[in-house]
């Protein structure tokens, strides 16, 4: 089910991840996407080892999530993140989580990540090395995202 994404991380559902309704929280989808983000940034060679003395970087703009089934404790969730579009200083990048104990899709979302110059507080050009390695990763270029993403922009 998650064939068309390259980086896919499994993230076991704990029971504190449940609210009072017996199902896992709708902001806890958010931080499993955020793992498997993380994941897929760094394997392109977008690090966060040097958080707080690092010049350039990655910013979250806008993220949104799709809930299709309720998932419950005990769970593990296979997360997948690929990049669906890429511009010349941000990417889109969509999410999916599969159930392993439903053996379905059980949320789909996507984010809008930034290219973004902590000094002078701006949006920047994407690095010609990571944009080469998200290709690479993608097996294709990703077709192209304007400067406003399907979302408003960061200025």
């Amino acid at each position: 089910m998650l064939s068309a994404y390259p980086v896919v991380v499994d993230v076991a559902v704990v029971w504190g991840s449940m609210d009072t309704l017996g199902h896992v929280n709708n902001i806890v989808f958010l931080q499993y996407f955020e793992t498997a983000r993380i994941a897929y940034l760094e394997r392109v060679g977008i690090g966060f080892t040097d958080l707080g003395s690092s010049e350039h970087g990655v910013i979250l703009a806008a993220n949104s999530c799709r809930y299709r089934v309720p998932v419950t404790f005990p769970d593990t969730l296979s997360v997948g993140v690929r990049v669906s579009a890429l511009g010349s200083d941000r990417l889109l990048m969509e999410h999916a989580a599969v159930s392993q104990k439903l053996s379905r899709v059980v949320v789909e979302g996507d984010a809008l990540v930034v290219s973004y110059d902590y000094v002078a507080g701006r949006p920047t050009a994407l690095r010609a090395d990571h944009r080469a390695a998200i290709i690479a990763l993608e097996g294709h270029e990703p077709p192209p995202l304007s400067r406003r993403g399907h979302t408003r922009s960061l200025e």
